[in-house]
């Protein structure tokens, strides 16, 4: 039985919105990732306060490889929407041509997405549909079969981590309170305080050291 094929522009506007959905779980994945940022944040400064070294230094690199996740979830997003703005550049040629024409723009951008481990089994069965239809090339064969690879997020993580640390003994350094308003200001709470502040920085020193 002959199934009827669906028209240009059909398959234009179907693209398109399953596109703006994967970006809106792009969204909602890189929300759910900086909540919990911000609680190995606080954890890693608990850490330090109670001296605990080893723990103060998994939790930075958890949040060192969570911060290359969300970067790599933003790239993720801004080649679905140069994906999709290509793909609406189309719809006036099809509407002309009643055909679809081959981008290599596209091919780019959808060789980067097959790669994502969050939605590239969907931007692979959609490169395959782009390619029947004639919008990209059959060289994307070659990049499908090589999807399976993954980046590396533990590169440098000595470097970050020591990054992280720095960033916590900065804002702990500023609020430390200046020399004039020690003299002027100072009360048993706020020496208690400082003391405290002093002897994290001397914690995180240590932290860089090891």
């Amino acid at each position: 039985m002959f199934v009827k094929q669906p028209e240009p522009r059909e398959l234009l506007r179907n693209w398109q919105k399953q596109l703006r959905s994967e970006g809106r779980k792009l969204d909602r994945q890189i929300n759910e990732i900086s909540r919990e940022q911000k609680k190995v944040e606080k954890e890693i400064k608990q850490a330090a306060h109670r001296s605990d070294m080893q723990s103060a230094k998994i939790l930075a690199k958890e949040l060192v490889s969570s911060k290359k996740t969300v970067a790599r979830l933003h790239e993720n997003k801004a080649e679905l929407q140069a994906v999709s703005m290509h793909l609406g550049e189309q719809v006036a040629t099809a509407r002309v041509l009643g055909s679809l024409q081959s981008s290599t723009e596209v091919m780019e951008a959808m060789g980067k997405l097959i790669k994502a481990p969050e939605i590239g089994l969907i931007m692979q069965n959609m490169s395959k549909e782009m390619m029947k239809a004639g919008i990209i090339s059959e060289m994307m064969d070659d990049m499908i079969d090589s999807a399976v690879d993954t980046d590396d997020i533990e590169d440098e993580t000595e470097v970050e981590v020591q990054r992280v640390l720095d960033e916590i003994a900065g804002e702990t350094m500023e609020r430390m309170p200046t020399t004039s308003s020690k003299q002027e200001q100072a009360t048993p709470v706020e020496e208690e305080e400082e003391e405290e502040m002093r002897q994290l920085n001397a914690r995180l020193d240590a932290m860089r050291s090891a």
